[in-house]
C-alpha cells in the first residue's frame, strides 16, 4: 500500500499515519518506507473517527484525503483525486472509485442511504468495465478513499468521534449536504480495497447504534417525523434477523448505546440543524426507498416490500417543504 501511495506523491504534499496501538510493526514500517511521513503513535485505538480527526488537525493543505490503510492506489491516482478540485466542481466532498479483487470488481463507486438510515456500498460486486458509467450524486461518500476540502471539514467539524467506527462517512456526507453542498465521485481515482463485510458479530452494535445517531442528528424536524413510523417498524423487524443472525444481545447493546447518548444527541442535533441550508425535501430526496443491495439478503429481493416502500417515500416526499 505504501509503495503504491508514495509514488504517487508530489513534492510538497503530506503524509500523516495516525497508527491506534497497532502491534504488528507499522510506525517503524511506515517511518522506513516514507521517512518524510508524520507518524503519530496514538498509543490506545481511537477509533476511524477520532483518529482521522487528529490527522485532519494537523494538516496544512487544501484538500484531505482519508485513505483506509489496506487502500492501494492505481497509477495516476494523485492527479485524478484532486479533479475535481482543481476543475472547480463545487464539491463539498468526493471519493474515488474504490474497487475489490485487485481492480476486477466495485467496492464502492458512491454510497447509498435508505431513509431508516441503512447505509451501503453503491455498485458493491459489480463487475468493472472498459470504462465505467457516469455516477450520479452518492448518497454518501466512503471513507476508504474520502477527499474533502480543509476549509469543508472543518466547518462540518470533522467525523463523529463517539461513533469510533462505522457510519462517520455518512453522517458527516449528510452533514455536508444538510450545509448545501454537494458529493461526488471521481472514477478515474481508483483504490482497491480489501474488503470483508462480515467482521463479527459486534460490527453490528456499532452499525445499529451509529445508523439511529446519525438519523438523530441529521434529519430535519418534518422528515423525523414523517418516517419515525418506518424506524419502529424497521426495529420490530430487526429483533428477529438478530436472532437468526447471532447478534441480538448486540442489538439490545445499541439501544441502550443511544439511550444513554440522547441527551448528547439531541444537543448535537440542535447546533447541525441550525445550520441547515437546504429545505427538508432537497435533503431528502437524495435518501432512497430501495433495499438494493446484496448485503440486505431477502428483504432487498422482495418486490412487495419494495413498492411498499416505495409508495410510503412518496408521501413523505409529498408532504415535505421543497
Amino acid at each position: 500500500m505504501l509503495g503504491a501511495l508514495t509514488g504517487e506523491l508530489r513534492d510538497g504534499d503530506e503524509l500523516i499515519v495516525i497508527d491506534n496501538a497497532s502491534s504488528d510493526g507499522t510506525p517503524d514500517a511506515v517511518r522506513d518506507a516514507t521517512p518524510d511521513a508524520t507518524v503519530i503513535e496514538a498509543g490506545e485505538n481511537l477509533g476511524f473517527a477520532a483518529a482521522s480527526n487528529r490527522g485532519a488537525a494537523l494538516s496544512s493543505r487544501e484538500l484531505l484525503l482519508f485513505l483506509n490503510p489496506d487502500a492501494v492506489v492505481a497509477p495516476g491516482f494523485r492527479d485524478a483525486i484532486e479533479l475535481p478540485l482543481a476543475e472547480g466542481r463545487g464539491w463539498a466532498a468526493w471519493q474515488g472509485l474504490v474497487t475489490a479483487e485487485g481492480g476486477r470488481v466495485v467496492n464502492t463507486r458512491g454510497g447509498a442511504v435508505h431513509f431508516t438510515g441503512v447505509a451501503w456500498a453503491g455498485g458493491a460486486g459489480e463487475r468493472i468495465g472498459a470504462e465505467e458509467p457516469a455516477a450520479g450524486e452518492p448518497g454518501f461518500v466512503s471513507g476508504a478513499c474520502l477527499a474533502v476540502p480543509a476549509a469543508e471539514f472543518e466547518r462540518a467539524g470533522g467525523f463523529a468521534e463517539p461513533f469510533f467506527l462505522y457510519h462517520e462517512d455518512v453522517d458527516l456526507s449528510l452533514r455536508l449536504r444538510l450545509a448545501g453542498g454537494r458529493l461526488g465521485t471521481e472514477a478515474r481515482a481508483r483504490a482497491d480495497h480489501d474488503y470483508e463485510f462480515a467482521k463479527g458479530a459486534e460490527k453490528w452494535r456499532y452499525l445499529e447504534r451509529n445508523r439511529w445517531a446519525t438519523v438523530i442528528r441529521t434529519y430535519p424536524g418534518g422528515l423525523l417525523a414523517l418516517v419515525m413510523p418506518a424506524l419502529i417498524v424497521t426495529e420490530l423487524a430487526l429483533v428477529p434477523i438478530s436472532i437468526a443472525g447471532g447478534w441480538p444481545r448486540q442489538k439490545l447493546r445499541s439501544w441502550l448505546d443511544v439511550a444513554r447518548w440522547l441527551p448528547r444527541l439531541l444537543r448535537e442535533r440542535r447546533a447541525i440543524q441550525s445550520g441547515r441550508r437546504v429545505p427538508a425535501g432537497e435533503f431528502a430526496r437524495a435518501l432512497t426507498p430501495d433495499l438494493d443491495s446484496s448485503y440486505l439478503g431477502a428483504a432487498g429481493r422482495s418486490r412487495l416490500l419494495r413498492v411498499a416502500l416505495r409508495a410510503y417515500w412518496s408521501a413523505v416526499l409529498a408532504a415535505l417543504p421543497g
